[in-house]
């Protein structure tokens, strides 16, 4: 019922504003908070049908953005975790993901994952930080299913510019969704697309 609540509020919010804990880390999911995400980015939950494409083909499916991406620029992608923190067990991190060809900068996220969901050799590939999450479960078999909670118009701010390598402040497109890893909760992300052109 939150997360019905929260799809369909259709007002600006800071998301520096949104609380950092709740009883669920997990639902209603915003993986949000003010270490993570730029205070001087400000954002929109739209429906799907409002994102323009090729965002809408982009962000509404069930598909690790990994794979998405890497289809879309027919090329592979790297990770660059840019911070990240284990906090007894859940493991954070703001990452971006870049082609391999140019080193372009295609995603912006803040992933959270509880990690005793995976496997000893998953978790510390993930602690690696040198593959990106999508490729390591594809790689380790991990049974696991991608559900989007919400779809994102972000105005970044000059923080979020710089962190994505942008020119000026374009608006952009993302969404928050949670990874179930055998049937349980185990991962909850945010993915920021960079502009396609």
């Amino acid at each position: 019922m939150r997360q019905q609540a929260w799809n369909q509020t259709r007002r600006r919010v800071k998301l520096s504003a949104i609380p950092k804990s709740s009883a669920d880390p997990f639902f209603p999911l915003v993986v949000i908070d003010a270490d993570h995400w730029p205070s001087d980015a400000s954002i929109s939950v739209i429906p799907a049908v409002r994102l323009p494409e090729p965002f809408r083909g982009l962000l509404a499916h069930t598909m690790h953005m990994t794979e998405t991406v890497e289809a879309f620029y027919d090329d592979a992608v790297n990770v660059k975790v840019l911070s990240s923190e284990d906090r007894r067990g859940i493991y954070h991190r703001r990452i971006l993901l870049t082609l391999n060809g140019t080193g372009r900068i295609v995603q912006f996220g803040l992933v959270q994952i509880n990690l005793s969901c995976c496997s000893p050799e998953v978790a510390a590939r993930i602690r690696e930080e040198k593959t990106p999450l999508g490729r390591i479960l594809i790689e380790h078999n991990v049974l696991r299913r991608i559900e989007p909670t919400s779809f994102l118009k972000v105005e970044p701010g000059p923080t979020l510019a710089r962190e994505m390598g942008l020119t000026g402040a374009p608006t952009l497109y993302g969404r928050t969704g949670v990874i179930f890893c055998d049937d349980q909760p185990a991962i909850a992300v945010l993915e920021i697309l960079s502009p396609t052109g």
